[in-house]
């Protein structure tokens, strides 16, 4: 007798953080196709969109133009409001697993380089809450030698010294959402899949 479909009640959401090199976007890939194998319907998505906000925001990162740092968070955030109700929203109405390529504890990550903390938890307070966030902890050296060997550029927050800070920042906020799981993205990266599925089969399984 085949195995049932799995049926996502009321949608589940995944959330994939972590500094620029840590394989964040790898593994929300990896999960993805794991799970639509699985016979989950999923929606892979990330931030910044490709809408007309996180155009605006990748040439800010490409140092195409100069923003003050307040303003560039501030069009995350933006682009994080049309995000949920363009695609994540509706996904999740329709009973799918999304899964995000950053969200909001990027902006408060990141944001806390220049800009007081507390002050990025408040703008991105409104947002939902993910039903579990990963969050890929590599060391800004490995993620630094990942960077330049993939690409001939690096990108605006893609300094060793930013890095180092904003990763500080990340395992600050390992408890500020729950559900958040901190994972060790240093291992290869077939093992860091195999945690990431153990755990997300676990919840859906309990969500069922």
């Amino acid at each position: 007798m085949p195995n049932k479909k799995p049926e996502n009640k009321n949608g589940f959401f995944i959330a994939f953080e972590g500094i620029d090199g840590s394989g964040q976007t790898t593994q929300a890939t990896l999960l993805k196709d794991y799970l639509t194998r699985k016979g989950y319907r999923v929606v892979l998505t990330k931030e910044p969109t490709e809408n007309k906000i996180g155009q605006l925001i990748r040439s800010a990162l490409r140092k195409e133009w100069h923003p003050n740092p307040i303003a560039l968070q501030l069009l995350f955030t933006a682009d994080r409001s049309q995000h949920l109700i363009d695609v994540i929203e509706p996904a999740l109405k329709n009973e799918k697993v999304v899964i995000c390529d950053r969200y909001f504890l990027s902006t408060i990550a990141f944001g806390s380089l220049d800009a007081d903390i507390e002050y990025m938890k408040k703008i991105n307070s409104m947002f939902r809450q993910p039903d579990i966030t990963f969050i890929i902890n590599v060391s800004p050296e490995t993620c630094m030698e990942r960077i330049q060997r993939s690409r001939p550029s690096t990108e605006l927050f893609e300094e060793e010294k930013k890095l180092r800070k904003i990763r500080e920042a990340y395992l600050s906020l390992k408890d500020y959402l729950p559900n958040t799981r901190v994972i060790d993205g240093e291992k290869p990266i077939e093992d860091v899949h195999k945690e990431i599925r153990e755990i997300v089969d676990k919840q859906l399984q309990e969500k069922q």
